[in-house]
């Protein structure tokens, strides 16, 4: 390779953790000669991809970045006033840099871990605190996916609160006003025909309701900016029995009575105006608060206070026993994947800017939106709405003319449903008094007219002004300087462990490197200014990226189209289950409605299947984790008149490239069903095998896996999907792409959350056709290295027929309980004090730990990490032979805070040393949890999901 072609490799070698002599070192301990063997052994022959995959070759960082900058230059950033629930906004340049940009804030996973993700507990705490007391209801949890899919959530749940027998719901009707924003209708009647809900569209004004309508949708301000009073509409649909649900917008509640006070049952609506770019639809937080009666429905997660064992303060998530990945067929959601970066953001806005700081940026937005609207009718324009937010809607029969005098100033209003008597103009946060010039002189309107000197806002009106206070607590009126917002910031990043601390090893979650310069385009406008509504014309950049995106997702998977809209891993099955649906309808069989899932699979499977409409039946597993093939048979034979398909996940859950998968598909597509694949474990395929190769006819890809997106606390995540041409016409369509039409969409813009494909685009562009593949074969060479240095010390489940893993491996840790009495969690938690985050946790396995450490950590990290977990089987050995306290040890009493370790007293039978730093490598660099083990009952018991009030840290000081 020449010394300037080699340069175009050089983010394969930088991706990748080992080197030439270390991988050489770790295929001697594995006992195979070379990468060949190591991967003939692995990879069954009959899966084998004999092509190279048709993407193009990599290309360097400096390339990739001149390239893409090229490509942003063709979207237009225009001033937008589109709205419909997406708004410009400034992103505090110290939340953008120390949370936006940060790696200790975007690369930690999910909090299951407790003890080292205090951090962002505490930042998600304050978010749920936040929309509480801005929604004036009482409970909340720590964020959605967007506004649309969290209305669907709340219809749901209200029709799961109502209809104990969902095969026969009595009441099955759902009311959406006619002016809930188009997007949010389009999903929810996408959410509702499985479920056989019958959703209604009508003036909330006029409704007539009766027993059969379990709930209700309104939207506050709605979709024409009005600001209406829902009081008596909200007292009606109670009287029926039924609930409602508002959509709303935060920082209009700054000024306007909240839905609690209203009388709503749940509110949810969009963070993103606060502090979040647009990225062309996302990623985005959406909010939910509901009252305490749903407190066992609510889907999502939920952050909790509780206490260690210590006895002091801890943060955990909450109620987990409600969630999907538990529940499984008996979910009411399939909520997997939150927006933990974007609430992070959206809390800490509110944190920096306080109640006052909110409450003027409001009062700004309004005011200058009155005196647009006051300047217009001056002018003789006909403004429809009289009391309003930051949105103005004008009926005029000169739209085309306005349109084009707007898009020559580089203007962009709303447009609705591309007819030519109606637009709309909604201000935000950067709106200017210029701007609102620029604005009166499109419409012809000498700008003299404009008039802002007043601080009365008529256009709210009186008996909807809000006058309870909100955000009181001190965390919100604290950390006003940038000195102050930085150093918090900073506080909470020290308590998580992040993958700028140590490999984060979570079998089937794919904890992967998120490349400094994947994520650097993120900030730049032309990509995060975007609108996602915003015509075509101005977003050719991200048109291209797309459908290059969806070109190489497609080559990698073997299939023919692409969808990049889900915008979760959960949301990637449901589209494809969804894709199934309407497929076996428009054939004439729609009467199938069985899906077949393996007993390993991922808990999301089946939640996802029962709101897809489909009765689940469990394929049994044999001993060794394949799929039992003989009672997948009998099943398929039992159920061949109404398979509808079979859920399966390859490799396999448990980490083994099943040799039956393809005898698998062919049993399935003999009884008339589809294959639906999880690309949960896609890290151990690309460029080795597909999908479409084994018989699939559909699968999804978790972005934030095998494509790099980062996993950030919680979310964002990507779950597009990708089908067989037979599929392609039932992919998901979106209102924006329609003319207003219903489109079966998933999420609430056209390409979910857009922003963040650039990641996946950047990772695939830079590796490139080789470089794909080596990243696969290298994930499978990390892992049976560690497998290899294990096996003598633990038992290792589940291996292939040649004794090897494929990209993960479990360690099954059920005979510690009966020799040494540790269990599982000791082992997690003692992980803590040698500075790593625990595997994951007693899945698919009970009692079990599963590995993954991906391509990209080095063969020193590897070593950290296998000898922690060999001294760890010392530890538990001395336990087992006596010379060590069964109930005084250090896994029982891990993991220990700095304050146990420095306290003046140590009553245990093992040393401080031992406990704080027991490898030399620790003592370079240690981690010290904030809080040592949390009390998981404790918090459930005494549930507590907002900050304590300011008078409770008054008393604490007293």
């Amino acid at each position: 390779m020449s010394l300037f072609s080699n340069q175009n490799q050089e983010f394969t070698h930088r991706h990748i953790g080992p080197g030439a002599q270390d991988t050489q070192e770790m295929l001697h301990t594995i006992g195979v000669t070379g990468m060949e063997e190591l991967i003939g052994n692995t990879v069954p022959a009959a899966i084998r991809m004999d092509h190279d995959l048709n993407l193009p070759d990599g290309i360097s960082e400096a390339e990739y970045l001149r390239s893409l900058k090229e490509i942003s230059l063709k979207n237009k950033v225009f001033k937008t006033y589109i709205g419909q629930g997406y708004y410009d906004n400034n992103t505090p340049s110290v939340i953008q840099r120390n949370l936006f940009e940060n790696p200790g804030w975007y690369t930690q996973y999910t909090p299951y871990q407790a003890e080292i993700a205090q951090g962002r507990l505490e930042s998600l705490l304050n978010f749920q605190t936040m929309v509480c007391d801005l929604t004036g209801l009482p409970l909340a949890n720590a964020s959605l996916l967007d506004e649309a899919s969290a209305a669907a959530e709340a219809m749901a749940m209200f029709f799961h609160t109502l209809n104990k027998d969902h095969e026969h719901p009595t009441r099955h009707r759902f009311f959406v006003d006619k002016d809930v924003f188009p997007q949010t209708i389009d999903v929810v009647i996408t959410r509702a025909l499985p479920l056989h809900i019958e959703v209604v569209e009508g003036d909330f004004k006029t409704a007539v309701l009766d027993e059969t309508y379990f709930g209700a949708l309104v939207q506050y301000p709605n979709d024409k900016g009005s600001i209406e009073d829902y009081r008596s509409f909200i007292t009606k649909v109670h009287n029926h029995g039924a609930y409602v649900a508002m959509a709303t917008d935060l920082l209009a509640l700054t000024l306007l009575t909240p839905p609690g006070e209203l009388g709503a049952d749940v509110a949810l609506g969009n963070s993103q105006r606060f502090g979040v770019p647009l990225g062309f639809g996302g990623p985005h937080a959406a909010f939910f608060s509901t009252t305490d009666d749903f407190k066992r429905q609510i889907p999502g997660r939920i952050i909790g206070i509780s206490v260690d064992a210590q006895g002091n303060r801890a943060l955990r998530m909450a109620l987990q026993t409600r969630e999907q990945h538990i529940k499984r067929e008996k979910a009411t959601s399939n909520i997997c994947t939150a927006q933990a970066l974007l609430a992070n953001m959206a809390a800490m806005y509110a944190v920096y800017h306080g109640p006052d700081g909110l409450k003027d940026i409001a009062k700004r937005v309004a005011l200058l939106t009155q005196s647009l609207g006051e300047a217009l009718k001056g002018g003789g324009y006909k403004v429809r709405n009289a009391q309003y937010f930051d949105t103005v809607v004008i009926d005029t029969d000169n739209v085309a003319h306005i349109r084009a005098r707007a898009e020559k100033h580089e203007l962009n209003f709303r447009y609705y449903n591309n007819n030519n008597e109606t637009l709309g103009i909604s201000l935000d946060e950067t709106t200017t008094i210029h701007d609102v010039r620029t604005i009166l002189e499109v419409f012809e309107i000498n700008s003299s007219a404009l008039n802002i000197n007043k601080d009365i806002l008529h256009t709210i009106p009186s008996h909807l002004v809000r006058t309870s206070e909100f955000l009181t607590q001190q965390v919100f009126n604290s950390h006003h300087s940038e000195t102050q917002m930085m150093r918090y910031l900073k506080l909470l990043e020290n308590k998580d462990l992040s993958l700028n601390t140590s490999m984060i090893s979570l079998g089937s979650c794919t904890m992967k490197l998120n490349a400094a310069t994947e994520m650097t385009p993120l900030s730049w406008a032309h990509w995060g200014k975007m609108h996602p509504f915003a015509p075509k014309s101005q977003t050719e950049g991200y048109q291209q990226m797309c459908a290059e995106l969806e070109q190489y997702l497609c080559a990698i998977t073997a299939f023919d189209a692409c969808s990049l809209q889900p915008n979760s891993g959960a949301q990637g099955e449901y589209a494809g289950l969804l894709t199934i649906r309407n497929f076996h309808e428009a054939h004439g069989q729609g009467h199938r409605n069985v899906i077949l899932i393996p007993i390993s699979a991922h808990g999301t499977n089946p939640a996802s299947a029962v709101m897809a409409g489909y009765k689940v039946v469990v394929v049994k597993a044999l001993e060794n984790g394949y799929i039992d093939v003989e009672d997948l048979k009998l099943k398929a034979i039992q159920h061949s008149g109404n398979l509808a398909g079979i859920m399966i996940t390859y490799p396999s859950t448990y980490g083994v490239y099943e040799e039956s998968v393809k005898d698998i598909t062919q049993i399935v597509h003999e009884h008339g069903g589809q294959v639906y694949m999880d690309g949960a474990n896609m890290n151990a395929q690309v460029g080795l095998t597909a999908p479409g190769l084994i018989g699939a006819d559909v699968c999804h890809l978790n972005l934030h896996k095998t494509f790099a997106i980062p996993h950030g606390g919680g979310g964002p995540g990507m779950g597009p999907i990708c089908v067989k041409q037979h599929l392609a016409p039932f992919l998901p369509g979106h209102v924006f792409d329609t003319e207003g039409e219903d489109a079966n969409a998933v999420s609430a813009a056209p390409y979910g959350s857009a922003s963040i494909l650039l990641i996946s685009y950047a990772y695939i562009k830079m590796l490139g056709v080789h470089g794909v593949r080596k990243a696969t074969e290298y994930a499978i060479l990390n892992a049976n290295y560690m497998r290899a240095r294990l096996k003598n010390d633990y038992e290792i489940l589940y291996t292939g027929v040649n004794g090897t893993c494929a990209h993960e491996f479990i360690v099954d840790l059920r005979p510690f309980k009966k020799s040494a009495e540790i269990e599982a969690e000791d082992i997690a938690k003692r992980l803590i004090d040698y500075g790593f985050h625990a595997p994951t946790m007693s899945f698919p396995v009970a009692g079990t730990i599963m590995i993954e450490p991906t391509e990209s950590e080095d063969k020193a990290e590897l070593d950290r990490f296998c000898d922690a977990l060999l001294s760890i089987r010392e530890e538990i050995r001395a336990v087992e032979n006596g010379t060590a306290n069964k109930t005084d040890n250090p896994l029982k009493n891990a993991p220990h805070t700095q304050s146990v370790i420095t306290a003046d007293e140590w009553s245990h039978t093992y040393t401080r040393q031992q406990a704080a730093f027991p490898l030399q490598y620790v003592k370079h660099n240690k981690f010290w949890p904030s809080v040592a083990r949390v009390n998981n009952t404790y918090g459930d018991r005494n549930l507590i999901c907002t900050c304590e009030p300011t008078e409770a840290y008054m008393e604490a000081e007293g």
